[in-house]
């Protein structure tokens, strides 16, 4: 077996993924035309998916959340949300996921006058029939934005669907200028109800926005936080020599981080791949695991970090079954059942992974 063979066949868990940021070329063609949207710089798939992913691929986040313009443009009625979330759904069962958790921003997908519960009700029943057709395990994640006045609103949406799917609320968009204790209101209500937080922090922006998320904002979880690094004193190989009080506090609460790989170079967090702090954290036993973010943007998949990881830092199958592991004691779900993905998907998917391996070589 190939490593990309076992990789895809491996049951997966993915908590950092953009809805918007994940459409399939196909069906941005299709809605464009459905819609009579004639903003598309061309109308060939192909063409399609490698102007995304040029135009990502820049190296530094403004430039790259300008492709998002045309996926959200078709991203404003019920059909369309729901197309979107099942086709991700779909995409999630093809690539080994058992159980992911994406993310949107309400605000986004009211343009053509769709009510904010019009757009949540539509993504959700989207999620439910892939769950339904695929087996594979959801929660939705509702977003704020960092340059909304107020992000109170949608904490409260997220707290009112609490018990059809959603399953936390998030802070995102560009980190400059933008620092997440302005929003303190919309995290303190989330942490008055008991729900969850992640935060994207340390992405573009330093250790004092992962410190500020954590602190001040109360996030269960960090979305990137490749700064971190800069609360940690590296020798002359790069090994890791010492710990600040963060990266200290981070490795003893289990804090999960939730690492992009390809598009952390995509949007210049990291310079190059092989300067991904990702393995020094892992290998300092951080809670860490591989996400997507975006897909199209990246054009990635999970398969895809998880290769690349294989190929650039030697990880192994054990490793990568630790990473997804790390990752289901993450979600946002009923601990329950994440207990029940570990023991009755994860742990035996591996397993048999060996087992054919084993078989193979004799």
């Amino acid at each position: 077996m190939k490593t990309e063979e076992i990789i895809n066949s491996a049951p997966k868990v993915m908590l950092h993924d953009h809805l918007d940021g994940g459409l399939r070329p196909e069906s941005i063609v299709e809605l464009a035309k459905d819609y009579k949207y004639k903003k598309l710089p061309t109308t060939d798939p192909g063409e399609l998916a490698d102007w995304f992913h040029r135009g990502a691929n820049k190296g530094n986040l403004v430039e790259y959340l300008q492709g998002f313009e045309h996926t959200i443009a078709l991203m404003q009625t019920k059909d369309s949300l729901k197309r979107i979330a099942f086709e991700m759904m779909e995409d999630m069962a093809n690539d080994g996921v058992c159980y992911v958790e994406t993310r949107f921003a309400p605000v986004f997908h009211t343009a053509k006058g769709l009510h904010y519960d019009d757009v949540i009700e539509a993504v959700l029943e989207g999620l439910e029939l892939g769950k339904e057709k695929y087996g594979v395990g959801y929660g939705l994640i509702l977003c704020g934005m960092r340059n909304m006045k107020d992000t109170l609103e949608i904490a409260e949406l997220a707290v009112n669907f609490r018990n059809n799917g959603v399953v936390g609320f998030d802070l995102a968009g560009e980190e400059g200028g933008y620092p997440p204790k302005k929003h303190i209101e919309a995290f303190q209500f989330i942490k008055r109800a008991n729900f969850f937080i992640t935060i994207h922090a340390g992405e573009a922006f330093g250790k004092e926005s992962i410190w500020q998320a954590i602190q001040f904002c109360g996030a269960h979880r960090i979305g990137h936080a490749t700064r971190l690094t800069e609360d940690i004193a590296f020798d002359k190989e790069g090994n890791i020599v010492s710990l600040g009080d963060l990266a200290q506090y981070v490795l003893d609460t289990r804090l999960p981080l939730e690492i992009c790989l390809l598009s952390n170079v995509h949007t210049g967090a990291v310079d190059k791949l092989e300067n991904h702090p990702f393995i020094k954290l892992f290998r300092q036993k951080f809670r860490v695991f591989l996400n997507t973010d975006d897909r199209l943007m990246s054009d990635t998949t999970l398969t895809k970090e998880y290769l690349t990881a294989a190929e650039l830092f030697d990880i192994s199958l054990d490793e990568i079954e630790k990473l997804n592991i790390n990752a289901m004691k993450s979600a946002f779900i009923p601990y329950n059942e994440r207990l029940k993905y570990i023991y009755d998907v994860i742990k035996p998917g591996y397993q048999q992974i060996r087992e054919k391996l084993l078989s193979l070589k004799e």
